[in-house]
């Protein structure tokens, strides 16, 4: 009978351990990707990977703990329009970024606020704070901090915002233009 008590313990142990290696990227879980702000001991030694996930039936790139990746539509491909304040809730995905499985864009780096940023086919990356878990998208289609996010595709194109989003307004505002896929209200 004692035997049989101690395997699960042994069990939930070793897995414990292995987790706390680190050496598996699913082992993580997530909550370093929705720090409040960036900033350099944040980002790995060896970088982020990419990878594409598939969400509520849809195609989005996210890291390597799962975690929706947004471009910001007042953005260039050279200079991110997100900063200081805007980071706090938009933190950057710090640079430099392996591409994984699937991921055929073109990548490359930016500096925001002193903190290398990764860029994929032209849009500095982020994350949102208010994903709180792997597979979230709260921050598709919101109309917040100047402009429009959009959680990225493949292509880059704009992704139709899902039913999340819509909820989450921000700013005390009534939500309205916060996922209508449009303008949004600040000419862009």
């Amino acid at each position: 009978m004692r035997g049989k008590w101690w395997a699960p313990a042994g069990f939930a142990a070793a897995a414990l351990a292995l987790a706390a290696c680190g050496s598996s990227p699913a082992s993580s879980s997530g909550s370093a990707a929705a720090s409040s702000a960036p900033s350099a001991s944040a980002s790995p030694a060896s970088g982020t990977t990419l990878k594409f996930t598939m969400i509520n039936g849809r195609k989005v790139l996210t890291n390597a703990q799962g975690m929706v990746l947004y471009w910001f539509v007042p953005d260039s491909s050279t200079k991110s329009a997100c900063t200081t304040t805007c980071l706090k809730y938009w933190p950057l995905v710090p640079g430099p970024a392996t591409a994984g499985p699937g991921v055929t864009g073109a990548l490359s780096v930016i500096t925001t606020d002193g903190v290398k940023q990764v860029v994929y086919r032209g849009h500095p990356l982020y994350t949102y704070v208010a994903d709180t878990s792997p597979g979230m998208d709260k921050g598709n289609g919101l109309n917040a901090s100047g402009g429009l996010w959009w959680a990225m595709t493949a292509s880059g194109a704009k992704l139709k915002a899902s039913t999340s989003a819509a909820s989450s307004s921000g700013s005390g505002s009534s939500g309205s233009g916060t996922s209508s896929g449009g303008s949004g209200g600040y000419g862009y």
